[in-house]
């Protein structure tokens, strides 16, 4: 197996916010290459435990090679975010004493050929997080109709020129079958116009991310699986969520602030009738962001947004 590369972002922040200590359990939902789990367990041990949970089979096997001198302290399970629930419920249902989340596509999966995550290098359409099981890139792109090619494009990659992508793909999969990356960046540089490019971003970023976005269910899962990871703390137990971009870190924002809030009553109501408490209390007003000095070292942690809380 080709080595895991991965850099942790905000390592430093993750550890501030989470404050591991000995004895507690810990979740890391989105394991990669372990960077954040190691830090946890260097904390929490001796006594403590980590749960790991990735759907890629080569993070797992990278990240129980880079935890094995912790032994059984280690949990690693194949399995998605989203699932959450029944992981736990597997597991004996252990509350939590915190969770961080790193959301996205890792540095590894970006640079590994044949994975179909990037738009640099020729590869089959895959794009799944886990290849063991569902859709493919390409078959969502030469099956789904071209509205709903629209829809995923727009949403999910917030590209303006989705009708036009849209449209030029489901032109070409006329002819023959989309079956690698460098097949879909020629379309999209052919549908957008080379006026309209962006400067600082590569014109087919949106449509990967947007396809990418919709062949793992990224938002769906994070939703799903952050409310559960809510759920399971323990009182005082803190939740830290890594985003890269506007979409993850709205559903965050948005799940925070729903679990913060108190009363939703009218002010003229006498007294309380609807029974909401604030079940957290939110760490940070506003995201925490990377360094210039850790943006030198890796320039994907430009993008990262950290949000935490704390159960009450």
């Amino acid at each position: 197996m080709e080595t895991f590369r991965h850099l942790s972002v905000l390592p430093e922040e993750v550890i501030q916010f989470l404050n591991p200590r000995p004895g507690g359990t810990y979740l890391d939902g989105t394991l990669g290459g372990a960077g954040h789990a190691r830090l946890i367990l260097e904390r929490c041990t001796p006594g403590g435990r980590l749960i790991g949970i990735d759907q890629d089979r080569e993070a797992l096997q990278a990240a129980g090679e880079r935890l094995a001198d912790f032994g059984t302290a280690a949990l690693l399970v194949h399995g998605n975010f989203g699932e959450l629930e029944q992981h736990l419920d597997r597991l004996g249902a252990p509350a939590l004493d915190g969770f961080i989340l790193d959301l996205g596509v890792s540095s590894h999966q970006l640079d590994s050929a044949g994975r179909g995550f990037s738009f640099q290098q020729d590869a089959p359409l895959d794009m799944r997080m886990d290849t063991s099981r569902g859709e493919t890139a390409a078959d969502l792109l030469n099956d789904l109709p071209e509205p709903e090619l629209e829809r995923i494009i727009r949403d999910y990659g917030e590209e303006r020129w989705a009708k036009r992508i849209a449209a030029f793909i489901a032109r070409t999969r006329q002819e023959a079958p989309l079956v690698t990356t460098l097949q879909l960046v020629d379309i999209v540089k052919g549908a957008v116009p080379k006026a309209k490019w962006d400067e600082r971003i590569h014109p087919a970023t949106r449509t990967f991310q947007a396809v990418r976005i919709a062949v793992n269910r990224e938002l769906e899962s994070l939703e799903k699986g952050l409310r559960a990871a809510l759920d399971r703390l323990k009182p005082g137990g803190r939740g830290v969520v890594i985003s890269f971009h506007s979409l993850e870190d709205r559903i965050v924002k948005h799940i925070f602030r729903e679990y913060a809030t108190g009363c939703t009553c009218p002010r003229n109501f006498p007294v309380c009738a609807c029974n909401n408490r604030p079940r957290v209390r939110v760490l940070t007003n506003r995201p925490v962001t990377a360094t210039g000095q850790e943006i030198d070292v890796n320039p994907r942690s430009r993008s990262a947004k950290l949000r935490a809380v704390e159960k009450l």
